[in-house]
């Protein structure tokens, strides 16, 4: 009954968003600054929705309970159980975001009963001089953070990044960071909605109250020293996949299709979600049927499929298991 499985967008209001992420829906929102489209959620109250095929209609939950290992694989589920454990999105930056991090898997545990928050972002779009804020431009002392927050020069100690489609980076729990003006990025994470906010450029939401700053929870969850391992250095190949980030939270490999491409998941003890992140159309077929991924679109494979055919004119797509 399993087959390449496509789910509604879950739209999310942002103080920072904007408009290039209406498209994700039919509703009328045009008065509304949508930051995020969550394409893929296990979040409790924030469950992915089937939209194509016999199951539509049915939540990630429900077929996760209703299949277990035939969706997402036998050591996934005997290590994951119920819980989808990669979180999947969209984001617009029309603003900057706060400056935050979030917490890893033994802090956020023992605070929220939760996973942490490993995370990597592939940038769609990004404006001219666009930048990401990633890590202190120098290790610095909780003293000097400390001095600095009081100040509100926070932003003299981050670090900047100029960047350009098809850059991606790692952000690892701990790490200092903002998306900035100007971005539209692909995210991958674990299946947590925990941030600790710093710094919020002292914005006011439209009731002109100040948003929640958690300066106290980040203080022993930050990473104080400075690195320079974030940006994913990779060399793309036409129709054969480069790795992007092999992690134990998620992998994911980045694929330039142009053509047709055979994929064996057969040894694959893993779901698989492919995202188009280029600009012409792919084409899953699977059993004699064609599923389109359009640009910005996202897809699941569950682990029971262990052969499809992708074709595509050209253009590009991450493909992430566990």
């Amino acid at each position: 009954m399993l087959y390449p499985l496509k789910f509604n967008s879950i739209l999310k209001e942002k103080i920072w968003g904007g408009n290039k992420l209406y498209f994700k829906t039919e509703e009328k929102i045009h008065d509304k600054k949508i930051g995020e489209s969550w394409e893929i959620s296990g979040i409790k109250n924030e469950v992915s929705v089937i939209k194509n095929g016999s199951l539509r209609g049915k939540s990630l939950q429900d077929i996760l309970e209703e299949f277990e290992d035939k969706l997402v694989g036998k050591s996934v589920f005997e290590r994951f159980n119920y819980e989808f454990p990669v979180l999947i999105k969209l984001i617009e930056a029309k603003e900057n975001l706060s400056v935050q991090l979030h917490p890893d898997d033994r802090l956020a545990k023992k605070r929220h009963n939760s996973f942490g928050k490993t995370e990597m972002w592939y940038i769609l779009e990004a404006e001219e001089d666009s930048r990401l804020i990633i890590d202190f431009n120098e290790s610095i002392t909780v003293e000097r953070y400390q001095e600095l927050l009081k100040k509100g020069d926070l932003e003299a100690a981050l670090n900047t990044v100029k960047v350009k489609e098809g850059d991606a980076f790692f952000i690892k729990p701990g790490l200092v960071h903002a998306i900035g003006a100007g971005i539209t990025l692909a995210e991958i994470q674990q299946t947590s909605d925990i941030t600790y906010r710093l710094f919020d450029w002292n914005r006011t939401d439209k009731e002109g109250n100040p948003r929640q700053l958690h300066t106290d929870l980040a203080l022993d969850a930050i990473n104080f020293d400075s690195h320079n391992d974030y940006k994913i250095q990779y060399h793309p190949k036409l129709n054969s996949k480069v790795s992007l980030a092999s992690t134990p939270y998620f992998i994911t490999n980045y694929l330039k299709v142009k053509g047709g491409l055979d994929l064996n998941y057969s040894n694959l003890d893993s779901f698989t979600i492919l995202m188009n992140v280029g600009h012409e159309d792919a084409f899953i077929v699977h059993e004699k049927l064609n599923y389109t991924i359009s640009s910005k679109e996202t897809l699941l494979i569950p682990a029971c499929l262990d052969f499809i055919r992708l074709e595509s004119k050209g253009t590009k797509l991450l493909e992430i298991s566990i």
